[in-house]
């Protein structure tokens, strides 16, 4: 598929006591189940992390923030700035029931938008999302202004937002594993018991 994946691995994971990026789940850091769903699917994977000694053992390209601090939305412009693709897939390193499959669809229905955006419930979620290249330019103009909310900088873009009835391949159950972000420990917990059923 000629589009890239983006990795975020920022957060300061304050909720969870420890980096979420590199909780076990199955045997495996939670980073490595996003990347091993997405490297197949994408011509590369790019993880913007400001931590890069933690993440060396993915063997992935990694950028960093060109603003630190900034929470996601640097996160995004740094990642399309290093992208060589016009189409990428941005996902954050919390969701560990990662959909390649979802991935590629949305990419598939990006065509002249600048990004593609789930709703789920009735939720947004841009990050697990498909950007443009382009918009880089945009976030950087947004994170300039002090407008550092993804809402604010999806005010200024050409969004397709799909919900559950474009996404019906899907069932429900399966979109609200993938749209699950773990951010407590109790979450976490439940991450694993929910890997255990995949075997």
């Amino acid at each position: 598929m000629n589009a890239s994946a983006i990795i975020l691995s920022g957060g300061k994971s304050s909720r969870m006591g420890t980096n979420k990026a590199l909780l076990k789940i199955n045997e495996k850091t939670n980073i490595e189940r996003i990347r091993d769903t997405l490297k197949h699917r994408f011509n590369g994977i790019i993880l913007v992390t400001n931590h890069f000694d933690d993440y060396e053992f993915l063997e992935l390209k990694m950028v960093a923030d060109d603003y630190p601090g900034m929470g996601p939305l640097a996160g995004l412009h740094a990642g399309l700035k290093a992208s060589e693709s016009d189409v990428n897939f941005l996902v954050a390193c919390d969701m560990p029931f990662v959909s390649g499959k979802l991935a590629e669809t949305m990419v598939k229905l990006c065509g002249d938008y600048d990004a593609v955006i789930p709703v789920i419930n009735g939720n947004q979620h841009p990050l697990f999302a498909v950007f443009k290249k382009s918009v880089a330019a945009v976030a950087e103009s947004c994170i300039a202004a002090g407008n550092l909310r993804m809402k604010q900088l999806l005010n200024r873009l050409n969004v397709l937002y799909v919900t559950e009835k474009e996404l019906a391949g899907f069932s429900q159950t399966e979109l609200e594993r993938v749209f699950f972000n773990m951010n407590r420990p109790e979450e976490y917990e439940d991450a694993k018991k929910w890997a255990e059923s995949e075997h």
